[in-house]
Formats: C-alpha cells, sequence, structure tokens
C-alpha cells in the first residue's frame, strides 16, 4: 500500500468509526466495482460487517480524500516548478488535512492579477516596509521621505503602498488565517438586517429581521432561512466578531503576526496597519471562508433530513397484493378514479362529479357502488390534496350502503405528492399512453397505497417534498444522496423478478437503468424467469452484473427453491449443507424455524464462506424472503373535523407523520394543513434530533395548541404532560475539547513557519514570493 493510501485508509476509519484493514478492504472491493448494497449484505466477513451507512460515508470521504490528494500533488509540483519548495513549507503541504487548509499555504504562490502591492514593490516600497518594522522608534512618515519619486509623489502615498505590501502578506500568511479561522468558527456571531423597505415583502422572515447568534450554533434550518432571505434581498447578512471583545481580539492576533510589542511611533503606524488589514482583507476573507462553512453545514444537515425521510417513506408499510380503488380528489374538475388488480394492472378508469359545480353525488355513489362490486375492491385509496376530506365522507356513505354481509374496502387517506409529476413524466406516457394525465395520477395513488416502493422510485426523490429548504441546498449533492437512499432501500426489501418494473429494477445493485430495461425486454419476450441463471441470458448482463445483483433478485415457484430467499448463489452450497444437515427436503425446511433448531453456524464455515454469511443464510432459510418494512396501519381521521376552522386548542386527534425536519415533525390530521410537532414538544423529555422520536409515516396521536388561521398554522403537541413549555434538557455532560489537525496519537504538524516576530517571517514570505508578485 502506498503512504497516500494508507494515509486516507487511517483517515476514513477515524471518520466511519473502524479499522485502517476494513476500509483497506472494502477500497479494494469498491474499486474492483462491486456495489454498496451488495458489499453491505454479501461481504461481511471481508469488510469486517461495516454497514450500509458506514459504507456510503466511506464512498463519499474516499472521493473527498482523493481529490484531496489531487490537489496536493497539484499545487507541490506548482510550487516545485516556481522553485520555491522549501523543506518545511513541504511538510505543511504534506499535514494539511483538509483543502481550505492547503488553499491557505498556496495562496502566496497562486498566480493572481496585478494588486497594489505589486506595484508598490516595483515602486521600491518594500524596503521601507522593512524599514519601518527594523526601526520601531523612527517616524514612518520620515522615513517615507527617502521614498518618493515620480511614481510616488507625497509621504502618504509611500505609506500607503508600505501598508498593501503588509496586508497582502498578511492576507496570504497560512498560520494566520489558521489562528484567525479557528477563532471565528468558535465566537463569530451571525446577524441579520432588515433592509430598508423590504418589512412587507419579507414578513414570512420576520423572525430575522434583527437577529443575531452564535455562527458555530446556529442550527441548519435557521442558517438556511436567513441564507434565503439574503439571497431574496429581505436582510443583510454578516458574520463578525462580536465588537466589544471579540473585535479586539482578532485585531490583536494580527498585531501579534506583526510583532508589535511597544508605543513607537513604528509600532502605532503598525497597529494601525493591523486593524486595516483586517477591515479590507482579513474580515472579508474569514466572512467568506465561514460563509462557505455555514452553506455547507447547512446543506449537510438538510440533506441529510430529506435522506432520512425519504428512507422512511420508501420503507413505510406496504397495504399488500390487494385490489385497490384510486381517488384523486377534485372539485371543479371532478374526481378521477382508477382501479388496479392485486399486481398493480390498470382495470377500469372514471371521473365522477360529486361536488360543486355539478353537485352528482348520486351519480359519483353509483359509480364507487359499481365499481367496488365488479372488481372486488379491498382498498380505496384517496389522495389528501384539496376535497380529500369531502371525499373521505362519499367514500364513507357508500361503504355504508353496501348490500349487507358483503365485504366492506377500507378507506385510506395516501399521500399525493408527486403523483402530478408521475403522471405527466415520460415513463407514465410509455406505460399509459391512451389514458388521460389525471387519471394516472389517480393509478400512482392506488399503486403507492399497495407497495410505496414501487412506486414512489418512478417519481423523481426531489418531487416527493420531505425535505427542508430542498431548493436551496446543492442539487447534485442531494440528488446523490436521494439516489443512494433509494438504491439502499429497494436493495434492503429485493423486488420480484417476474412482477418488477423496470424504474424499480434499474435500482438493483448491478443493473442500471440500461440493464433493468433489457430484463424487462428479455421477460417479455420470452415469459417469466424460471431461476436466477436464467438472467444471465439478457443481452448485455455478464457474470459481474449478476454477482451484483443476483441476491436481490426473488422468483417465487421457481425450479430452485433458494431463488426465493435472499441467499446469494454463490452461497447456494453452504445452504445445502445446512439442509442436508436437517435430513428434510428443503421446500419443508425453508421458514420453518424448529427445523434448524439444534444447529450451529459455526459447523458450516468453510475457507469461502465465515461466520457472518453462515448466520445470515440460517437466518434467511428461518423466514424466506422476508419484508423488513413494518405492518400496515392507517390513521383514523376524527369525524366532523375537516378544515382548520374545525379546531380548537385541547383537541386529541390521530394523524400521519408527513415530514421530519430539524425544528420538529409534521402531521396530517385531516384539515388540507399539516400541523406543527415542534421539537420541544415531542416527548416529556429533552430531544435533541425528532427522528429520535418519530418517522415518516408514523401514525401518532397529537393534541392541539395553536391555531393561526390567517397564517393557515397549526401547533400540535405529542407531550402527555399537558404542558406547552420546553421540557428540562437534563443533565449534558460536556464533551473534552480536542486540538484541531492530525487525529491522535500523531506528532504535531510542522508549520511552515515560526511563531516569532513578523519582520523575520515577512522576509521569509518574501523569498518564497514566485517571481514577479
Amino acid at each position: 500500500m502506498t503512504a497516500v493510501a494508507d494515509r486516507i485508509a487511517r483517515t476514513i476509519a477515524t471518520d466511519i468509526g473502524a479499522r485502517p484493514e476494513q476500509v483497506t478492504a472494502t477500497v479494494a472491493l469498491l474499486d474492483g466495482g462491486d456495489t454498496v448494497p451488495f458489499v453491505a449484505r454479501y461481504r461481511k466477513e471481508v469488510t469486517g460487517g461495516l454497514d450500509d451507512t458506514q459504507l456510503r460515508k466511506l464512498a463519499e470521504r474516499l472521493d473527498y480524500l482523493r481529490d484531496l490528494e489531487k490537489r496536493r500533488a497539484s499545487i507541490l509540483g506548482e510550487i516545485t516548478s516556481q522553485g520555491k519548495l522549501t523543506d518545511d513549507l513541504a511538510r505543511a503541504i504534506a499535514w494539511a488535512d483538509t483543502k481550505s487548509v492547503l488553499e491557505d499555504l498556496y495562496l502566496p504562490f497562486k498566480p493572481k492579477r496585478r494588486t497594489k502591492a505589486m506595484i508598490a514593490r516595483e515602486n521600491g516600497l518594500e524596503t521601507l516596509l522593512h524599514a519601518i518594522l527594523a526601526e520601531r522608534a523612527a517616524d514612518p512618515a520620515v522615513l517615507a521621505q527617502a521614498y518618493l519619486s515620480e511614481a510616488v509623489p507625497t509621504q502618504k502615498d509611500a505609506l500607503n503602498g508600505a501598508r498593501d505590501i503588509l496586508v497582502e502578506t498578511l492576507g496570504e500568511n497560512a498560520n494566520l488565517l489558521g489562528r484567525l479561522r479557528e477563532v471565528m468558527q468558535k465566537d463569530a456571531l451571525i446577524t441579520a438586517k432588515v433592509n430598508t423597505g423590504k418589512e412587507e415583502a419579507g414578513a414570512k422572515f420576520s423572525d430575522y429581521f434583527d437577529h443575531s447568534e452564535t455562527w458555530a450554533t446556529i442550527p441548519s434550518h435557521r442558517a438556511l432561512a436567513i441564507l434565503r432571505a439574503s439571497k431574496e434581498e429581505i436582510v443583510t447578512l454578516n458574520i463578525a466578531p462580536e465588537p466589544d471583545t471579540g473585535l479586539p481580539r482578532v485585531i490583536g492576533i494580527v498585531a501579534a503576526e506583526i510583532g508589535i510589542q511597544g508605543d513607537g511611533p513604528g509600532d502605532i503606524w503598525l497597529r494601525e496597519a493591523a486593524r486595516w488589514a483586517w477591515s479590507v482583507k482579513l474580515s472579508l476573507t474569514m466572512f467568506m471562508d465561514l460563509m462557505t462553512d455555514l452553506r455547507r453545514r447547512a446543506h449537510d444537515a438538510a440533506i441529510d433530513v430529506f435522506a432520512r425521510n425519504l428512507r422512511d417513506l420508501l420503507l413505510a408499510a406496504p397495504a399488500g397484493a390487494r385490489a385497490t380503488l384510486g381517488l384523486d380528489p377534485g372539485i371543479r374538475t371532478g374526481c378521477k378514479i382508477a382501479v388496479v388488480d392485486e399486481t398493480g394492472k390498470l382495470l377500469d378508469t372514471a371521473t365522477i362529479y360529486p361536488f360543486q359545480p355539478r353537485m352528482d353525488v348520486r351519480g359519483a355513489q353509483e359509480s364507487l357502488t359499481r365499481m367496488i362490486a365488479k372488481h372486488g375492491i379491498a382498498l380505496i385509496a384517496i389522495g389528501n390534496g384539496t376535497a380529500s376530506r369531502e371525499s373521505e365522507r362519499l367514500v364513507a356513505d357508500v361503504i355504508k350502503r353496501l348490500p349487507a354481509g358483503s365485504p366492506r374496502p377500507t378507506p385510506v387517506i395516501v399521500s399525493e405528492a408527486g403523483a402530478s409529476v408521475y403522471s405527466a413524466s415520460e415513463l407514465a406516457s410509455q406505460e399509459f399512453p391512451d389514458v388521460d394525465v389525471s387519471i394516472r395520477g389517480a393509478v400512482s395513488i392506488a399503486r403507492r397505497l399497495q407497495d410505496p416502493l414501487a412506486e414512489l422510485v418512478k417519481i423523481e426523490p426531489q418531487a416527493i417534498g420531505v425535505g427542508q429548504y430542498q431548493h436551496d441546498v446543492d442539487q447534485r449533492r442531494l440528488a446523490q444522496s436521494l439516489a443512494a437512499v433509494v438504491e439502499d432501500a429497494v436493495n434492503a426489501v429485493g423486488v420480484n423478478l417476474n412482477m418488477a418494473s423496470a424504474p424499480l429494477l434499474s435500482h438493483i445493485a448491478g443493473l442500471g437503468p440500461s440493464l433493468a430495461q433489457a430484463v424487462v425486454a428479455h421477460r417479455d419476450a420470452n415469459g417469466p424467469f424460471a431461476s436466477r441463471k436464467a438472467l444471465l441470458k439478457v443481452p448485455g448482463l455478464g457474470p459481474k452484473a449478476f454477482e451484483q445483483c443476483a441476491g436481490f433478485l426473488r422468483i417465487t415457484e421457481g425450479s430452485e427453491p433458494l431463488d426465493a430467499s435472499s441467499v446469494h448463489p454463490e452461497a447456494y452450497g453452504v445452504a445445502r449443507k445446512i439442509v442436508a444437515a436437517c435430513g428434510r427436503d428443503i421446500r419443508a425446511i425453508m421458514g420453518d424455524s424448529g427445523a434448524l433448531t439444534g444447529l450451529r453456524a459455526e459447523q458450516f464455515v468453510d475457507d469461502s464462506f465465515g461466520l457472518p454469511t453462515v448466520r445470515d443464510i440460517l437466518t434467511e432459510l428461518e423466514k424466506p424472503g422476508r419484508d423488513p418494512r413494518p405492518t400496515f396501519k392507517t390513521a383514523t381521521f376524527a369525524e366532523g373535523i375537516d378544515s382548520i376552522t374545525d379546531l380548537k386548542p385541547g383537541m386529541s386527534l390521530e394523524g400521519t407523520v408527513t415530514n421530519v425536519a430539524a425544528f420538529g415533525a409534521f402531521v396530517d390530521i385531516g384539515v388540507h394543513q399539516d400541523g406543527l410537532v415542534h421539537v420541544s414538544q415531542l416527548a416529556d423529555r429533552f430531544v435533541k434530533d425528532p427522528h429520535e422520536v418519530v418517522k415518516a409515516g408514523d401514525v401518532v396521536r397529537v393534541r392541539v395548541t395553536e391555531i393561526d388561521v390567517p397564517r393557515k398554522r397549526i401547533g400540535l403537541s405529542m407531550r402527555k404532560d399537558g404542558d406547552t413549555s420546553p421540557p428540562p434538557r437534563g443533565r449534558e455532560v460536556d464533551k473534552p475539547k480536542t486540538a484541531r489537525g492530525p487525529k491522535s496519537g500523531s506528532a504535531r504538524p510542522p508549520q511552515a513557519k515560526s511563531q516569532g516576530a513578523f519582520g523575520s517571517a515577512l522576509a521569509d514570505a518574501m523569498k518564497r514570493r514566485p517571481n514577479g508578485s
């Protein structure tokens, strides 16, 4: 292993809580073309049992650190080509553990446009700066007299030129920038002030018209709100030291770097120059650095919230393979109806008009009654958009009127987020070329009740709407994160190879869109796959793709019983040894946990398959093809509570969690407007992260605490004590403060230069400057 690879492995191991050898082995698998789901499930012996979350973070950090190494090599090459690389500088570059530190070290050598400092140097004023630094008792104005020329006509011009050189040199001092950044990251304040005349236009940002808090602790949702208000020019945003104590401290750091010790004329001039350097250069550098960090931190948190919510939605309980009627509510344009069978195949469609202006209630009831009887409807999925509660009452009346003894379908309110996006998509056009766009939405609503995962994968994750400020974050990183969530969710559940759609198959490890289409085309042309091995007959699907995807694809009623399980074909031999030890037929054993009693996993370990794999096989034989998703459950909305005006403080209602943010959870209680359970109202104890208590899709009992009809805001509580004040935080143990820089156990990084007087440091910096600057 190279030194660079070893350094990357050690860094990642610390980040994800693993050993370096685990990281090295995993990197080799990923570099060899293995996918994260495959590695997480079927290479536990190699990785030491790293889970998919650790593997995703490993892959992300691997990309960052490899980019960092490329940049490190590029910077070393550039400085070497200038003939400016010293041993101290080379060591400092080698120790740099972030891109920002690397760029600080590269600043003096970075090609730049012509600056005031360059012009001052050309006019010989660098010598004046050295003279001021060396002769602190002398009056700088007197010293400047010797440097006047046609290009420098006055003493003020000379001193300004010397100051420009000083400011630029300070702005390229990696050690100074590092110390300032550390202090600012700990103590800086982020402030927002409303711009004159923007009060009305920015009313929704009124909480931030005069806002100030510590940069280090501002929550991501507030940071994103302030950033959006700034982008819309509602407020002016600043990140700066606290004026009374913070500002003198950072200026003192700059003065100390220069080496100011007394009160001579030179020291006075240099102290003022330090203030000027902070004002015109260093404060802007710190603002940009901290703004970048703030945006990254807030984006990371927002993307994490979206990813967790999406995962919860995708892994929500399926209602199952039952005939389902999907109802997409509408008023003026009518309610769109679509009936699908147990497999999601479209059987029937209709449009009913039970509301204004037509008010054809009887016709709507007759249509619904007829379709329920004709197709043996077991579930009715009602979209949660406009007129959903009215539609729910209509369905309830129809069910009450059904003949005695006839099966009664179960009505369920279903989130229709993204259904309209699917309806207008190319995929929907291909699937239903002769079906109206509005009807396609009803199909999607019906199918997502049967199997949320299979249907939601057809929609761009961003369109599902379970994020906070999702349109403000880095869209490329958001897309990557959400794609990983979808892939992990699909592979965690597995899919039926002979029923899955191409969009669902495309998320299976090793396939992707083109191979998924090829699998479906082969299935359509040749009939259902009889075994997993038959996948190798699909054009373009080679041994590597088969290795990655086979374990996640299920075939029921096939020629190989193990094809219905998550046991990978490569481990069928081990599974058969286990079956042989039971002395019974494999079909009789699968699903019978009693048949495996007394077997020890250690009996079946060999050179190819270790204990983790054998244990997984035993678990799978006990419950083959088990679905990790929970049992289906739905909320029951209160009768007569249909709009926000029906609510009263103190009401106890049942609802479904639709979205979880850093500040709380949104709950659908059936009034067209989700209510908010603030994080302080989620439990009778202190809650730091709302995901500790709830997740999207949970059915919860809430109490109404506040109703703001004009702003359409509903306050809810899940606390049982009846108190709406924040619960006690409890005792929080202070974490030990650790020094920034190399990981524990390593030596202190060498510095590019000493922390002594600025005069000698400045001279060193001058020597290293690129030619012509």
